[in-house]
Parts: structure tokens; sequence; C-alpha cells
């Protein structure tokens, strides 16, 4: 049985002071968890012996044959699965995002945790390997971004910094920097480079003045029909996917 202490460590992960004070997340559910192993340090495995017997040699400091009832006392999910696991957080730095010949994801930001999450899964799918976050980007180890992810984690390093002062430095280096704008131009007619900072806004205010004013390629996704009533704006992950497709497209 899993002691009153543990699950009160494990749980408290659920707050970003202690996620910074310890430097550990969580992640749970099999398959997340099976994808994040070959990525992350795993501190700790809270599994069942059903999952752990399909597992073979874990490589965690800790590992606990657990039952339901003690999966279910230590989870943050209304429905858990087989595995709770622990890992340790990456030391990931801008200093190691290239941008030459890439395109890399700037959010600018993004607050709600299952946007960040589905973003990161979206950037996986289309081959973006870095996304660089304002400071006040939702916290990618938050648990909610964590299990929004489904193990895209695992390939898409997300690094945060002074958002301004890095896309500034990009500029000089002549890195097109785009960015959606209701005054941009149709992102299904404009001529795209293969390469670039994609820059995406906060849900409700978009971009902010200062970093739209460094944006050089305005991009406008188009509803359609056009001049038809519709929706006041598209959500800031579904916009992230439409632009990632039309540029990888032009690729092909």
């Amino acid at each position: 049985m899993i002691s009153k202490n543990r699950v009160k460590q494990i749980k408290s992960l659920e707050k970003k002071k202690q996620r910074n004070e310890s430097g550990l997340f969580l992640a749970e559910g099999n398959k997340l968890v099976a994808d994040m192993l070959p990525a992350f340090e795993a501190e700790l495995i809270l599994a069942k012996s059903s999952w752990l017997a399909t597992q073979g040699d874990l490589p965690a400091r800790e590992l606990l044959d657990a039952d339901e009832e003690d999966i279910r006392k230590a989870s943050l999910l209304k429905n858990p699965q087989d595995v709770i696991a622990v890992f340790r957080q990456p030391d990931w730095s801008i200093e190691a995002v290239d941008t030459a010949g890439q395109l890399v994801l700037a959010l600018d930001g993004v607050q709600d945790p299952g946007n960040l999450g589905t973003i990161i899964r979206i950037a996986d799918w289309f081959g973006l390997e870095s996304i660089v976050c304002s400071p006040d980007t939702a916290d990618v180890f938050n648990p909610k971004v964590v299990q929004a992810t489904m193990g895209a984690l695992a390939r898409v390093k997300v690094v945060y910094t002074d958002l301004v002062e890095w896309l500034t430095q990009q500029k000089e280096k002549n890195i097109p920097l785009y960015g959606t704008l209701l005054d941009g131009e149709n992102i299904y007619t404009k001529e795209l480079t293969e390469t670039g900072i994609l820059i995406m806004g906060n849900e409700g205010n978009g971009i902010s003045p200062e970093i739209e004013a460094l944006v050089n390629e305005k991009l406008f996704i188009p509803s359609f029909p056009a001049g038809r009533d519709t929706s006041e704006s598209l959500n800031v992950a579904t916009a992230t996917a439409i632009v990632c497709a039309e540029f990888r497209r032009r690729s092909l």
C-alpha cells in the first residue's frame, strides 16, 4: 500500500511551485508513460503489476508495485490507468534552439494548458522540433499540458525566454518572422519560405504589440466563403495546425 506521504509528494506536482523546486513533473497513462521513458529520466514509477510485467527492465530510480486503489489515490485523473510516473525535467535551453534551416514555433502568451499541449502535438506531427515561449505562456510541465501532448513532449523541446529579445536577434539574422494577424496576407496565396519562425499569439488578445512590431511576414487565415458571417476567430491550436500544414504542403 502506498503511503500518505508518497501520495502527497506525487500530487504536489500539480503545483508549479513544487515542480520548480523539485525539478520534477508528472505523467499518467500506459501509452504516455511508455512514450516518455526513452526521453526523460524517471525518478519514480507507480504501476500495477500487470503493466510492469509488459515493460521489461525499466530505467527508473524507484519502482512501486501498486494496486488499483493506490493508483486512484495518487492520480490527478478522473479515470486513472495502470501507471503513474514522476520524471526529472530536462535541461532545455534557448541556446540549443537552431533556427537555421528549420521551422520553429514561437508562442506569445498562450495560457490554456490544453492549447499548449495540443500545439506541442501539432509540432510533433509536422516535424517541428522546437517551440520557444514567452514567460507568460503556460508551463509545459503542468500535468494538463503533459497529458494533452499524448507523448509528443518526448520529441519536441519547449523553452522559455524573453521572446521580444530572442525574436529581435533572429530578425537581425534575416530569419523570416511569420505572424497570424487580421491585416495579414491570405496564407493560401502568399509566397512562403520553407524555414522561419511561426508566431502564434494569446487566446484572447493575439500577438502582443511589441512582438507584432517585429513580424515581417503577416499571414491571415481566411474564412469561407468570403463575406459570410462567421466565428470571430479560430482557436490558437487550430490556427497553428492550419499554418503548419500549409507550410509543410508547400515544401512537398
